[in-house]
């Protein structure tokens, strides 16, 4: 016997969580997660950070439309997910005009030794800053949309992985764990495994990768003040940011992947560890903690975003790359905007529900952007 729902998700994590709180109350909506507990891959790994001048124009353009939605939502939190922090990018004079975007500024030399006494300053020439990026309290944010979801009648079931998937007549049934769903729409918000769950799902894929991204918190010897900048190198082969009285690093690097619960490869921290000790004088004594994430991306680095073209009901909500947090709430309004108005692929292959309005609001500035590249599932 299936549960009858007018839309499923198929992922627990921020895509799949922030779209359940902002369909929460308006339709029937089960959110249905592989793992026993939500946010368990990537978005349990993030680097928290929101930054406005990090990705293509249309991520930034996402970017600070969330930033707007969660700030206004903070109001009502009593504990903030936003805290200002800015983000720094260093490195030679080429490589930094071509990674700085709009939403930064060149800053001198000198400036960026005010902002970060850590680093050594032979070990960089030029620097961009932009201080309108935060640090996000990830877990607050994730707890608070699995609250506003549960709050308006969202059934959420972990340890349900989708084991089959097909289309009846005008909806779809899914087989997920020891249960059975039937819904309108089908929503595809699975992360790494996105393109497998199409697949089960009788749906040409769209060619996502996932890519290794790995970090670490480290002890050192001379901690960052709280009001350091995140820091990285514009030939993106590092980051780092204060964690308290210890240090967040990253190679930042960027390595194929199959979906998995990636581990870090043995050598990956210490070559870097060994890096930033000749760079900076954090003086990294060990290593308390290290992790992987999959960034999951189309060829462009766009989200995927819409209705399939060819499959009637079967919603994309995958690809967010590295900016899933940063993109998370305006991409959800945009979605949930579509899906509500019960819009077919024919009608998405247009315009995104969300009015484009004369007054030019941040909504429909943003509902214009992500339009203009993808929004719906073209073959």
């Amino acid at each position: 016997m299936s549960a009858h729902y007018d839309v499923v998700i198929v992922g627990g994590g921020i895509a799949g969580l922030s779209l359940a709180s902002t369909l929460a109350g308006q339709c029937r909506v089960a959110l249905i997660e592989a793992e026993q507990t939500l946010a368990y891959h990537t978005s349990a790994r993030s680097a928290r950070q929101l930054i406005p001048s990090y990705g293509p124009p249309v991520v930034q353009e996402l970017t600070v439309r969330t930033l707007d939605l969660i700030a206004a939502e903070d109001a009502e939190r009593p504990e903030p997910v936003l805290t200002p922090r800015s983000f720094m990018l260093i490195g030679d004079d080429a490589t930094v005009r071509a990674q700085a975007s709009g939403h930064m500024r060149r800053i001198t030399h000198a400036e960026a030794l005010d902002l970060c006494p850590a680093l050594v300053p032979d070990s960089f020439s030029a620097a961009g800053l932009d201080t309108g990026s935060f640090a996000c309290n990830a877990p607050v944010l994730l707890e608070d949309h699995r609250r506003r979801a549960e709050a308006g009648g969202v059934d959420i079931i972990t340890g349900a992985r989708v084991h089959s998937a097909q289309r009846l007549g005008t909806g779809w049934e899914l087989g997920a764990g020891q249960e059975g769903f039937q819904s309108a729409v089908v929503v595809n918000a699975a992360g790494a495994w996105a393109d497998e769950l199409a697949v089960l799902s009788g749906v040409e894929k769209v060619q996502l990768q996932p890519y290794r991204r790995t970090a670490a918190i480290v002890d050192v010897e001379n901690p960052l003040p709280e009001s350091s900048p995140f820091v990285a190198a514009a030939d993106e082969s590092f980051y780092f940011r204060p964690d308290g009285t210890h240090v967040l690093i990253s190679p930042s690097e960027s390595v194929p992947s199959g979906p998995e619960d990636a581990q870090p490869y043995p050598g990956d921290v210490e070559r870097l560890v060994a890096r930033l000790n000749t760079i900076t004088t954090l003086g990294i004594r060990n290593v308390r903690t290290a992790w992987t994430g999959l960034r999951t991306e189309a060829a462009d680095g766009v989200p995927v975003v819409g209705f399939d073209a060819e499959a009637t009901g079967f919603f994309w909500l995958a690809g967010q790359g590295g900016y899933g947090f940063q993109t998370s709430s305006a991409i959800a309004e945009l979605a949930a905007g579509l899906i509500l108005a019960g819009q077919g692929p024919a009608a998405a292959a247009q315009t995104p529900t969300v009015s484009r309005s004369t007054d030019a609001s941040p909504a429909s500035r943003t509902a214009e952007a992500l339009a203009a590249t993808r929004w719906s599932i073209r073959r």
